[in-house]
């Protein structure tokens, strides 16, 4: 190896002598500087400067931090061997690849990068899989569109978008544009069938499907532990059955009770669900304040490693024994990680190997912060908001980094994450406004139906009127008296039963109209007052 005209002797000729794998793949430069030479499309990059009187403690540092990062891949390896699923494991990946591209170490760097490149290559097999079987669906939905079967054809368009979420990842651009095939075909059929659907009888029919599809759903989340997102459904299912409209009476009320019955299933198993939590939250506080007893306990010891090693016993309980209620959590983590704190911060003006934990930090909030950017214009609603949840968890579990980056680095993830929270908001409040419009929709339709009835029964009133003013008008004797007042007489009894009909269905329709006012006023209340 070439040596700079200024580089020390002494570091040269101690470098020349230190043996690891890959070694090949570094260069010491600039006297004091080990470099990482560009490896691929990774850049050449400074892994840390070694000091003249003592280059042992980094070089130690950096090895064993090689072995550390070595074992999490080896460790993402074997659980992607187990993994069923391989794309739950893409974004793990992502961060791993991430981590490693900052991370500070010595050691064979291809060792790392050639396996997670045969985990990247086969996840993209899978992802093109599945783009594979979503297109089949979407060719089916468009296929559906078509259909005048309305009732099956209700129930198939149902039944594709529960195949399509049971595949897995495929990147947000294709899985968008193939989801926005699939609504298109989706409205396609959904505004035949409402036109196909006119007449009085046929809502009815409409209705019964619609409210059937309800309980259906209600009946499967009965047995959910889901809490919070089935919550929201049966928030949602309850505003779409109110939404729906009339249907037979005897099919209503049966209906209603399976749909009562299955909210009220689940909502006493969630009940006795918190009730059990809220008691082991309570044990689990007065765990945790033995812990926090032993941290403070600790803090004072200089006995490094033995200190050390005890304060990871401390967190590995801590992590065992579970939540805590929620008013009390933050206090006591602050008491425990304070205590946590005051010894590691002397621990970390001690030894040399704080910078190097600071940069390692460093390198694994970027993966982290890498991935929250790229989930940040995701659609994947409740999948990504687990794994922002998630990157928020590991965030809050990997400690500080160098002061410079630390404001940056979190203003740019917070950013994201808030990004992703603005859509899925704004996502769900056009999903309101949308059922909104159709119910304001409803009340306009059926004005129009009354305007109608009451105008065809005019016209019949005035065609009484002129039937019984001829029957009243026939000459008496005249050869077709007979004929002229039987035929009158029919059409006036005629007439008077089509009255009777209209009239009887105005009141109807009156009734029906009246209740759809009194539901959106209702609406137009609750808004104003939530304002």
């Amino acid at each position: 190896m070439n040596q700079d005209s200024n580089q020390s002797p002494d570091l040269g000729t101690w470098w020349e002598q230190q043996d690891f794998a890959g070694k090949d793949l570094f260069e010491l430069a600039n006297g004091t500087d080990v470099l990482l030479k560009a490896i691929g499309d990774r850049k050449e990059r400074t892994m840390g400067s070694f000091s003249a009187e003592s280059p042992d403690t980094l070089f130690n540092l950096l090895t064993e931090k090689f072995t550390e990062i070595k074992g999490k891949v080896d460790e993402l390896e074997t659980e992607y061997k187990a993994e069923e699923d391989k794309l739950k494991l893409l974004g793990k990946l992502e961060r791993t690849k991430e981590y490693i591209y900052h991370a500070n170490a010595l050691g064979d760097f291809n060792a790392l990068y050639e396996p997670l490149a045969a985990m990247e290559g086969e996840m993209q097999k899978f992802i093109e899989e599945n783009f594979l079987k979503k297109k089949t669906i979407v060719e089916k939905a468009e296929a559906l569109a078509g259909s005048e079967d309305w009732k099956a054809a209700t129930e198939d368009l149902k039944n594709v978008t529960e195949e399509w979420k049971a595949i897995g990842h495929i990147e947000k651009e294709r899985n968008d544009e193939l989801w926005s095939r699939i609504e298109a075909a989706r409205d396609k059929f959904f505004e035949r069938k409402r036109e196909h659907n006119e007449d009085y009888n046929k809502e009815l029919l409409q209705n019964l499907d619609l409210k059937m599809e309800v309980v259906d759903q209600a009946e499967k989340l009965a047995a959910s532990d889901n809490w919070k997102e089935t919550t929201e459904a049966f928030k949602e299912l309850m505003e779409r059955w109110k939404g729906i409209g009339h249907t037979m009476h005897d099919k209503n009320e049966e209906l209603w009770n399976r749909f009562i019955a299955a909210k009220n299933t689940f909502f006493d198993k969630k009940k006795e669900h918190f009730d059990v939590i809220q008691k082991e939250q309570e044990e689990n506080y007065v765990a945790k304040e033995a812990l926090v007893a032993k941290a403070v306990e600790y803090q004072g010891r200089e006995d490094w490693k033995e200190a050390t090693d005890d304060y990871s016993t401390l967190m590995d309980e801590w992590k065992k024994i579970g939540r805590v209620p929620r008013d009390k959590s933050d206090d006591i983590w602050k008491k425990f990680n304070e205590a946590r704190d005051h010894f590691f911060n002397r621990k970390r003006e001690h030894f040399e190997s704080f910078k190097v934990e600071l940069e390692d930090n460093y390198a694994k909030k970027l993966a982290l912060l890498k991935r929250a950017e790229d989930l940040q214009g995701s659609t994947q609603w409740r999948e990504t908001t687990a794994e922002i949840n998630e990157l928020m968890d590991e965030w809050k579990k990997i400690g500080p980094v160098p002061r410079k980056h630390s404001d940056e680095i979190w203003k740019r993830f917070i950013g994201a994450r808030k990004e992703f929270f603005n859509r899925k908001d704004a996502s769900r409040e056009r999903r309101k406004k949308a059922y909104e419009s159709r119910s304001k929709e409803r009340v306009k339709q059926t004005h129009d139906f009354v305007d109608k009835l009451e105008a065809e029964i005019r016209e019949e009133e005035e065609k009484l009127a002129d039937f019984q003013e001829a029957i009243n008008n026939i000459t008496p004797g005249d050869k077709k008296e007979h004929e002229l007042r039987e035929h009158l007489t029919k059409l006036i009894g005629q007439t008077e039963k089509k009255l009777e009909h209209k009239k009887e269905k105005l009141d109807e329709v009156t009734k029906q109209l009246g209740t759809l006012e009194t539901k959106e006023a209702e609406k137009t209340e609750e808004q104003k007052e939530s304002e």
